[in-house]
């Protein structure tokens, strides 16, 4: 495997080949990287990180390497213990820390695991700031003491229950609704911390029954943890087999959000956004941000409701960003990523099950009903693998002459829009391939554009 380092941290798989897997050495120079950075930032305070994990198997021993070498640099450290990406982005905030390190691997198998680095807002931080991060562990500009003024530690695992408050306070958030709805809803936590963090939320929202599936945070994960259709065929059984109403799947660090109907086919995840979009707009006008290679759908809804929609590049920073220059009031990623700033910057699967809840119960219809609501959009996702010697940047411009007569944006790549249709070429920063999204009406034409520009690229090289 290889050893990935990026602007939003580092993360690989565990083990003892240096270069290649994350190994301890990493974790203890990435952390001390951070924490002299989060310092230099903060010279007249004494420093507070807060720290929290998901539940993979290796997650104990990799927070335990964090919480010493920050410890070690005089910073204070907060320990959530098992917690979930959004829970940590609220306690930072909550806290008055000064940043925060979530120790998850996101949807990567349980082999992985990652540092994700958190500003003073709970926010992940810029390009730049992890640019810099990145030197001084390079570097090794930083300096661990083992000495008496060692930062204090304590742990704190009191957040996912004030984060669950804190949704339950949003004014679109109602539980006496989901209450009066009777739901029977199947949830699928995948071994990790939603299944700590779903069972609770949804006794908080007065769901009538729950069927847990994975829900022990065991971090042996039941099946692949990315939340894509394939993936979900147990839960879309359990839905049919006891008549539930729907199922929520959520990745290992509850950040993306995946909803299966009462039939066990899948709301699809690019919908989640588009669903809990059309409540919020319905209820509060504003405009809507999501990425470049996310669903028209949004769009369509937008400008149905009679706002604005903008789009950014892919990564959740710069979703966040669009979203912060356009005073975004929803916005979020195609994956499933919910991004609701009334209550923080950041995705979270929890708040978007308590809005999409309160939707569907008032809308008083069946998953499947509210999902045929939507325009029918097919994403085609697909890839060129390059030799190292090939000029990307130079076939993107290439394709990007070629259709100068369509709409064309290049803060991310190239996406060339059509009429109904388009297509996003973005080259890999951690491969030497071009990703290749199209979307269409239906799949074949989807897949008719994707092989059209795979076969542009393949007559340039």
């Amino acid at each position: 495997m290889t050893l990935i380092k990026s602007i939003s941290g580092i993360r690989g798989t565990i083990g003892d080949i240096v270069g290649e897997d994350l190994t301890s050495a990493d974790i203890k120079a990435f952390s001390a990287a951070f924490g002299t950075w989060i310092k230099s930032k903060n010279k007249s305070n004494k420093t507070k990180i807060v720290i929290g994990r998901d539940a993979r198997t290796s997650g104990e021993m990799v927070s335990s390497i964090v919480s010493d070498t920050l410890r070690k640099l005089n910073i204070d450290v907060v320990d959530l213990g098992l917690s979930t990406t959004p829970t940590v982005e609220i306690a930072v905030d909550g806290l008055k820390a000064n940043a925060g390190i979530i120790i998850t691997a996101s949807h990567n198998p349980e082999q992985w695991n990652a540092l994700k680095l958190l500003n003073e807002k709970g926010e992940f931080i810029s390009a730049d700031e992890g640019a810099e991060i990145i030197e001084i562990a390079e570097k090794g500009n930083f300096e661990i003491k083992n000495n008496k003024e060692q930062g204090n530690y304590c742990t704190d695992e009191t957040w996912i229950k004030k984060h669950i408050d804190k949704i339950l306070a949003l004014p679109l958030v109602d539980a006496n609704i989901i209450e009066k709805a009777n739901f029977r809803i199947a949830i699928d936590g995948i071994n990790s911390t939603g299944g700590i963090a779903l069972p609770l939320l949804l006794k908080a929202l007065k769901v009538k029954e729950i069927i847990e599936l994975n829900c022990e945070p065991t971090g042996k994960f039941a099946h692949n943890p990315e939340p894509l259709p394939e993936h979900l065929s147990e839960i879309s059984k359990v839905v049919k087999e006891k008549n539930a109403e729907l199922g929520f799947v959520v990745d290992p660090d509850v950040d993306r959000l995946a909803i299966v109907c009462e039939d066990g086919s899948m709301f699809g995840e690019e919908y989640t956004l588009v669903a809990v979009a059309d409540y919020i707009l319905k209820n509060k006008k504003g405009s809507t941000v999501s990425n470049l290679s996310s669903t028209m759908a949004l769009k369509e809804i937008t400008e149905k409701h009679g706002c604005k929609y903008f789009s950014s590049a892919v990564g959740e920073v710069n979703v966040v960003d669009a979203m912060k220059k356009n005073n975004s009031i929803i916005g979020g990623e195609g994956n499933g990523g919910i991004i609701y700033p009334e209550l923080h910057y950041g995705r979270d699967a929890l708040v978007g099950i308590a809005l999409f809840l309160t939707h569907l119960a008032k809308e008083n219809i069946s998953c499947k009903t509210l999902r045929n609501k939507y325009p029918d959009y097919f994403i085609s996702k697909n890839k060129i693998e390059l030799t190292p010697d090939i000029d990307v940047d130079k076939i993107l411009k290439a394709i990007q002459s070629k259709y100068k007569n369509q709409k064309i944006t290049t803060i991310d790549g190239v996406k060339i829009e059509f009429e109904n249709e388009w297509v996003h070429l973005r080259k890999s920063n951690t491969e030497s391939i071009i990703r290749i999204y199209s979307e269409s009406k239906n799949r074949e034409k989807a897949n008719e554009l994707a092989n059209k520009i795979i076969d542009d690229i393949k007559s340039l090289i």
